[in-house]
């Protein structure tokens, strides 16, 4: 049976005080362990800490028992594609970042370039309408990292689209606001 797993953040009051982005995230593990990758500045943009990040990506090795070469990821909302570049790192067969704005698409591409990373695929537009896209290709996913912008009424219906996508063997990642 599939699993859920949330994360709850900082209250709303500390997120309105964090407006930008840091200059760069760090890859915690795998073939780039330590590699910095620019962030580019966004409102509203948060990655996911590296403390956090580390402690999420210990859990989801033990559950998949090390073998990430198994796993497709989608990490939708991916904003700084942090989560989804971890998991590449650390192996897993493709990974799928969707981000409708632009500009962090593109600074997600360059990371991709970057990294050399031919598993990652950088999707630019609508979360929801690229999930829906996603399913009329009959795609499945093993890990689902869904992290929408807090003030965004979207943790729904992205439950929902997610719920499609994942494979019988999936989690699904939510951070949601505290």
């Amino acid at each position: 049976m599939p699993s859920l797993a949330t994360k709850k953040s900082p209250s709303s009051t500390t997120k309105s005080t964090r407006s930008a982005a840091p200059a760069q995230v760090r890859i915690i593990g795998g073939q780039w362990k330590r590699t910095p990758l620019p962030v580019i500045t966004l409102e509203g943009l948060r990655p996911t800490p590296d403390r956090v990040r580390e402690t999420v990506f210990n859990w989801l090795t033990h559950l998949f028992d090390g073998h990430w070469q198994r796993v497709h990821c989608l990490d939708l909302f991916a904003g700084s594609g942090a989560l989804g570049f971890e998991a590449a790192s650390r192996g897993a067969a493709h990974v799928s970042l969707v981000e409708s704005d632009a500009r962090a698409c593109h600074q997600m591409q360059s990371n991709k370039e970057k990294l050399k990373a031919e598993q990652i695929t950088v999707l630019r537009g609508d979360a929801l309408l690229q999930a829906a896209r996603l399913l009329k290709m009959q795609q499945q996913f093993q890990l689902i990292f869904v992290d929408p912008p807090y003030q965004s009424p979207v943790y729904a219906s992205a439950m929902q689209a997610c719920a499609s996508l994942l494979s019988a063997d999936g989690f699904i990642y939510l951070e949601l606001p505290a």
